[in-house]
């Protein structure tokens, strides 16, 4: 990670208005952050959200990562339920929802024709065609739309352009949040608090364990006015003449995943979740503006390219680069169990299992940190080894914990209780009521333990 700054200049003291009173303060609206607080609000707790930028949604809709996966078992068994659903249910009222039919998620070159440019194939199998699965291909303002609804049907309160900058404490408690808004600081008060920054700003800040990581970052985007039907009939009908394209078109933006163009919702609209910059520290002011800079040169080089060279890209344009830089992994707990890279390739489950990603499952003590009784994390920065994070931080399973973690407080919440002494099983009860599956009941193939059974 960079080099942090060492000199130093002290502030006078301030008086800093209160201007929310609450049970739960959640600290981040991205998809986690989004399903803690509405999973907390629906079980009776007065909820505040706060999110740094104008929009819902964090890098589902800001950051533009426009596929859910990691939904389904290697046997294409949905597994990550509950408000992950819902969400996609609504999106797709919206016509900002598209995926496969359950009849056509079958391994064959017709149904990877018809489907594999949505992305929703099963990119950990190697051989081709790669199974169709259930994925979603998504509209970013659809899901900030929906954010939004189910935001003000569940009565939150929702304080966006607020960027948490501080806890406050009584004792050794924390009692609520100070977030930094146009206005000056504004303090939230609350009796448990959610950190889902995504980077676990809030655990930082309250003295929580942590360790630190680095992954690829991406300035992702779109191009419009793309004929897909043409770019997707040359690639079948001349394989090796797009792929020779397709290399060179790697090169010019310097890294992407299998596929670095993928069709959205909207008609003639691509999304490219390259390019592929490795070495940048997610936390560091000067790295992020670096990769701004490079990441957006990089992607009209590519975009010069396909107009060029790739047929259905003649009359292509630039459509714009995501709001939000995509960064995969900062900081990360290190709280009650810390899961590791072993953990998720042996799908080993867990008594305390409260949500599940693909054939992997989240103990509870993985979203709590050591001596800080009301404080829950949700997302990428749960309790996790680097390894581990980066095959357990999709979009769905991080919304599935988000659930979990707001079912939780409003438990411990009722009973007047430390976090930490909430029941595992009362969170999966809950977690089943409300559609979701918690892990509580272990797949065939999973790796069951005595070992690392809840305490």
């Amino acid at each position: 990670m960079s080099e942090r700054n060492t000199t130093f200049v002290k502030t006078e003291g301030e008086q800093i208005p209160v201007v929310a009173d609450c049970d739960v303060v959640v600290v981040g609206a991205g998809p986690a952050g989004h399903a803690a607080a509405v999973s907390a609000a629906r079980n009776g707790a007065s909820v505040t959200l706060l999110e740094r930028y104008h929009h819902l949604g964090g890098m589902a809709s800001g950051g533009m990562v426009l596929v859910l996966d990691d939904m389904v078992t290697e046997d294409n068994e949905v597994i990550t339920t509950g408000l992950v659903s819902e969400f996609v249910e609504r999106l797709e009222k919206q016509d900002g929802a598209v995926y496969p039919p359950t009849e056509d998620c079958q391994t064959n070159w017709e149904m990877w024709q018809k489907w594999s440019r949505w992305g929703c194939i099963d990119f950990h199998q190697s051989t081709m065609p790669q199974p169709i699965i259930h994925a979603v291909a998504f509209d970013p303002d659809a899901w900030k739309r929906v954010s939004l609804d189910m935001v003000r049907e569940a009565d939150i309160n929702l304080r966006t352009h607020s960027w948490f900058s501080d806890v406050m404490r009584e004792g050794g408690k924390i009692t609520g949040v100070i977030a930094q808004t146009k206005l000056g600081r504004q303090a939230i008060r609350a009796k448990y608090v959610v950190d889902a920054t995504g980077d676990l700003d809030v655990g930082v800040a309250a003295g929580a364990e942590y360790t630190t990581g680095q992954f690829i970052v991406t300035t992702v985007f779109r191009i419009a006015n793309v004929d897909t039907d043409k770019a997707v009939a040359f690639e079948f009908a001349e394989p090796e003449a797009y792929k020779k394209l397709d290399r060179q078109a790697r090169r010019v933006i310097g890294g992407a995943w299998g596929m670095w163009w993928l069709k959205t919702p909207l008609p003639g609209v691509v999304w490219c979740n390259c390019p592929h910059m490795p070495g940048y520290d997610g936390l560091s002011v000067e790295d992020m503006v670096k990769a701004e800079y490079e990441g957006r040169e990089r992607m009209m080089n590519l975009l010069a390219f396909a107009k060029e060279n790739i047929p259905g890209f003649e009359n292509a344009v630039m459509l714009g680069a995501a709001e939000q830089m995509g960064v995969r992994q900062t900081r990360m707990l290190q709280g009650e169990y810390v899961v590791n890279k072993d953990d998720i390739k042996s799908k080993r489950h867990f008594a305390d299992s409260v949500c599940r990603g693909r054939d992997y499952y989240t103990p509870y003590r993985a979203l709590l940190p050591k001596g800080i009784d009301n404080l829950i994390v949700a997302g990428r920065h749960y309790s996790v080894e680097s390894d581990a994070q980066k095959m357990s931080r999709e979009i769905p399973p991080c919304q599935a914990q988000g659930e979990a973690a707001g079912i939780a407080v409003s438990l411990a919440l009722k009973e007047d209780k430390a976090l930490r002494d909430v029941d595992a099983k009362a969170i999966q009860i809950q977690m089943r009521a409300q559609g979701a599956d918690p892990g509580d009941v272990p797949d065939a193939k999973a790796l069951v333990e005595n070992t690392v059974a809840a305490e």
